[in-house]
């Protein structure tokens, strides 16, 4: 019986090590963690645990840090503490997977020809209906957003699918013959890959019949010898798209 519960206070303390972080940017995972207040009472939740040794020392079980202890008081036998995954992270938390795979398994797979109701623009930490841990509000709208991260911080983010890639368009119709037309919008990449320009319907040849410079700015350029000559005439439509 001795045996059995010291093996457990064993796993108790071990626990403690893995759970506990630090208030600073790394996860702590070493040096002494201070104890909760209330540490007396097991049955509140994110609470604690109260042991006693084979030698009458005092000891506590806590949890932290994205982890939730739900303690049922009145079971058959006595009372039921349960530590579970999924709570609110209290401190900067880092999982190091070099060499290893870290994978989300069973995430539902979206038909490509499936479309969203509105965009999820509501910042919460539950989706539309649920929170999470019993804090913060729950998301009032649906859409998707896709799941970056930061690779200077390493956060892991969220972002609208709407902004993942972002295009815009630009129209101007010459005011004179051999006239530049104004073709600028701050938006516009300095990529040729990403950017498009039309006369009048027929697509222009990037860095020969226009040049990109920087602050958005498009330049038509009709200096081109023969046969890649042409003009600027009044009334032309220049058409500008881009990606960014």
């Amino acid at each position: 019986m001795k045996k059995s519960l010291q093996n457990k206070l064993k796993l108790g303390l071990v626990a403690i090590c893995m759970l506990s972080v630090g208030a600073v940017s790394a996860q702590k995972v070493t040096g002494d963690v201070t104890k909760t207040e209330d540490a007396s009472k097991s049955k509140v939740l994110n609470g604690t645990i109260r042991v006693v040794d084979n030698k009458g020392t005092k000891k506590f079980l806590q949890v932290k840090n994205g982890l939730t202890l739900l303690t049922d008081a009145t079971p058959d036998g006595g009372i039921v503490s349960t530590w579970q995954l999924g709570g609110t992270l209290s401190d900067n938390t880092y999982i190091d997977a070099t060499g290893k795979i870290f994978s989300l398994d069973g995430l539902k797979l979206v038909a490509p020809t499936t479309a969203a109701a509105t965009a999820a623009t509501t910042q919460s930490i539950g989706s539309n209906g649920t929170t999470i841990s019993g804090t913060g509000t729950a998301a009032t709208e649906t859409g998707w957003t896709v799941l970056i991260r930061d690779e200077k911080t390493g956060e892991i983010q969220k972002l609208l699918v709407t902004d993942l890639v972002k295009g815009g368009h630009l129209e101007v119709a010459a005011a004179a013959d051999a006239t530049q037309p104004t073709l600028t919008d701050i938006t516009i990449p300095l990529a040729y890959e990403k950017v498009w320009v039309y006369r009048n319907g027929a697509k222009l040849r990037a860095n020969v019949d226009y040049t990109i410079a920087t602050g958005g700015v498009v330049t038509l350029d009709t200096t081109a010898l023969a046969p890649n000559d042409w003009a600027i005439y009044k009334g032309d439509v220049f058409e500008v798209q881009w990606i960014q």
